[in-house]
């Protein structure tokens, strides 16, 4: 078929689209009415042995359609609309067919036509059926599949079970995606057709996207382990074809995600490690029928610590949170979780600022709680590093206060979300974040009826912040993607994981514990960028690829960024209850000790002195290794030797902050 014939078919399909459905209705009542003679016709010959000549029988056709054509009315069969038809349609026709065989059958029977004979009917009934079904099918597929061609995606749907076949009744009733074949590792299922469809062996998908000019792959295998996600997705990288996914069976089950939610490809699957279930012992120890607060409720962990608390029924659950808007997301999110399961939960939104001790305080005893997520904190790194004084007030000092609030209200068990940044830091979030947990491990010494403990993992996937959103959006608007080293590896972990084990960590609390989650493999940064450009359906374009479509552009590492992150100071750490948690054993400061800095912090910040409060957070946390820049930069400031393009003139500021004895009156830093 060339282009203008095919064109002309397309134009005469819109057309009949566009009629108005009393027409279409018409137009194939009418087609029925010259088909059922034929086939009575066909079938009476057949029963004869011989093509009979239909002079005396035309009371017998007429009949036929007089009887057959209220009954299909009857039955909606001119309701139905033939694009959409389903397989509900067949068992309507069926039964149609059936009933106005038995009326021609009866009719027959009373006037003894020659063409309405019991055995010409019956022939007459399969005949029908196979008419009808066959029209209404092969004009859905040529409505569909040919004549509308340009407005529809060809995918094949990796997975030939319930679920596949499920999405695949779903994008037969649209124009956007078209299934146009199975995919399926199981032998048995492969040559079969489902709703149409043929299933294929995983070996003939690179032949099959040419052959059948297929747009994109769905992998709709929502029960299978994050591993073996992650081996089709490695199998299917290469062949250079849009992949999307449906979600999980936990989304499933929980009823966070619908079958038809088509997805891009999670950074989840692209890391092939199973989440571990919860262990009920510890999931609701802490949380069930009791009062929990959750500090920074509206950002990325705190908002799925919510939400997973919620789930574990407790008493009250009060969202502390700074930022109006995020509060509002929250809470509004809970509430409707809350209505829909038909819980109890009383809900508290309030709007603080974990500096405020007394504010603290207050909802501390006015709700009486007795587990606090402290989840509320700075996180990005280049920020707080251009934002010390900030950085070092909501990291520390607002974990200070609200720990000494929750002292002194008698709170049984307060968590600390903290993070691999915090292990030899080479920028502030890290340190600040390291002295945070210092800062509870000496409250711990001071003695406390107070169970304070901290829980250290590294990234989480998709939070706010993080690489994998930024690579998506970046790949979506043509890119280049950036990346800031080619070797910078980072371990990842879902939030809704992290949360877990967060909650989990927090029902093993002795008191002063560092908890670390085992966050299996880092992985390549660069790696994972190549990955998401290749399963979007697009090449990465380089020396070697010109052509290509998303470029890969090397920034260089950000000030005080790590080439990877570690999650031990040392190597000491036991087991716990958990297979992936480890109790770290690590150093600590006396009370006095850390009172002492943290007295002398507050002055510093009160004066909005960076380069003291920097000097201080070194002397707190003796591993912490600045970027010298941030030393030059801070200090420079101060003493007003930075130029317009912000660089420092000082000679003193340079040589005093690496090292070198510095001119008299100038500021030096003391080197750990």
């Amino acid at each position: 078929m060339d282009k203008r014939t095919a064109s002309g078919f397309g134009g005469f399909a819109r057309w009949i689209i566009g009629l108005p459905r009393p027409i279409k209705h018409l137009i194939t009542l009418s087609a029925d009415a010259l088909m059922i003679p034929l086939v009575l016709w066909l079938a009476d010959s057949l029963r004869a042995g011989r093509p009979l000549v239909p002079d005396h029988a035309w009371p017998a056709y007429v009949a036929a359609v007089l009887v057959t054509l209220p009954v299909f009315v009857r039955f909606g069969l001119y309701r139905a609309v033939i694009r959409f038809l389903g397989q509900s349609a067949v068992v309507a026709i069926a039964a149609a067919v059936a009933v106005s065989a038995v009326a021609l059958a009866v009719l027959g029977h009373l006037t003894g036509w020659s063409g309405l004979s019991a055995s010409g009917v019956g022939i007459y009934a399969s005949f029908a059926m196979l008419y009808v079904v066959a029209s209404r099918y092969i004009a859905r597929y040529s409505l569909r599949t040919r004549f509308l061609r340009p407005t529809v995606a060809r995918v094949a749907i990796y997975g030939a079970g319930d679920a596949g076949a499920r999405l695949a009744a779903v994008l037969v009733t649209t124009r956007v995606l078209d299934p146009v074949a199975f995919i399926d590792d199981n032998p048995v299922l492969q040559g079969r057709l489902i709703n149409g469809v043929q299933v294929y062996a995983s070996a003939g998908l690179p032949a099959l996207i040419h052959a059948m000019s297929i747009d994109r792959v769905l992998l709709a295998m929502p029960s299978l382990t994050r591993q073996r996600r992650r081996e089709i997705l490695a199998a299917l990288e290469p062949l250079g074809v849009h992949m999307q996914t449906v979600p999980e069976l936990e989304q499933l089950i929980t009823g966070s995600a619908n079958l038809t939610d088509i997805r891009e490809v999670e950074v989840a699957d692209l890391l092939g490690r199973d989440a571990v279930p919860p262990l009920e012992n510890l999931f609701a120890t802490r949380i069930r029928g009791r009062t929990v607060m959750v500090t920074g409720a509206g950002g990325s962990i705190g908002s799925e610590l919510s939400r997973q608390i919620l789930r574990m029924n407790p008493k009250c659950l009060i969202l502390f949170e700074m930022n109006e808007f995020a509060l509002y997301s929250i809470e509004r999110e809970l509430r409707a979780r809350n209505d829909a399961d038909g819980a109890t939960v009383d809900l508290v939104a309030v709007i603080g600022n974990a500096h405020h001790r007394f504010r603290l305080r207050e909802i501390l005893q006015t709700y009486r709680v007795q587990t606090i997520y402290h989840a509320a904190a700075y996180k990005h790194v280049p920020m707080v590093e251009q934002n010390v004084i900030e950085g070092i007030h909501n990291n520390v000092i607002a974990t200070w206060h609200t720990a000494e609030a929750a002292l002194e209200s008698g709170v049984e068990t307060f968590v600390l979300v903290s993070t691999d940044k915090a292990v030899n830091p080479t920028n502030v979030l890290g340190a600040t974040k390291r002295f945070a947990e210092i800062v509870l491990q000496g409250l711990n010494l001071r003695g406390s009826r107070t169970r304070f403990c901290m829980v250290r993992f590294g990234n989480v996937l998709a939070s706010s912040g993080s690489v994998v959103p930024l690579f998506r959006e970046q790949i979506e608007a043509g890119g280049p993607v950036t990346v800031t080293h080619p070797d910078v590896v980072r371990y990842f972990m879902t939030i809704p994981e992290a949360a877990q084990l967060v909650i989990q960590a927090g029902a093993m609390a002795e008191g002063g514990d560092v908890f670390v989650l085992d966050m299996g493999k880092p992985v390549r940064i660069y790696d994972l960028a190549r990955r998401m450009v290749h399963l979007m359906g697009l090449k990465v374009r380089d020396e070697t690829n010109p052509d290509g479509d998303i470029e890969i552009v090397i920034t260089g590492l950000r000030p005080a960024e790590k080439l990877f992150e570690e999650l031990l100071i040392g190597n000491n750490a036991s087991g716990t209850q958990h297979p992936k948690i480890m109790r770290a054993l690590e150093y600590t400061l006396p009370w006095d000790t850390v009172q002492g800095v943290l007295d002398q912090l507050l002055v510093a910040l009160a004066r909005f002195d960076a380069p003291r409060a920097l000097e201080l957070l070194r002397e707190a946390v003796v591993e912490y290794k600045p970027a010298p820049q941030l030393y030059d930069l801070v200090w420079a400031r101060r003493e007003g030797a930075v130029d317009d393009d912000g660089k420092v003139t000082h000679i003193n500021a340079r040589r005093s902050l690496r090292g070198a004895p510095a001119a008299q009156g100038s500021s030096g830093f003391a080197q750990p």
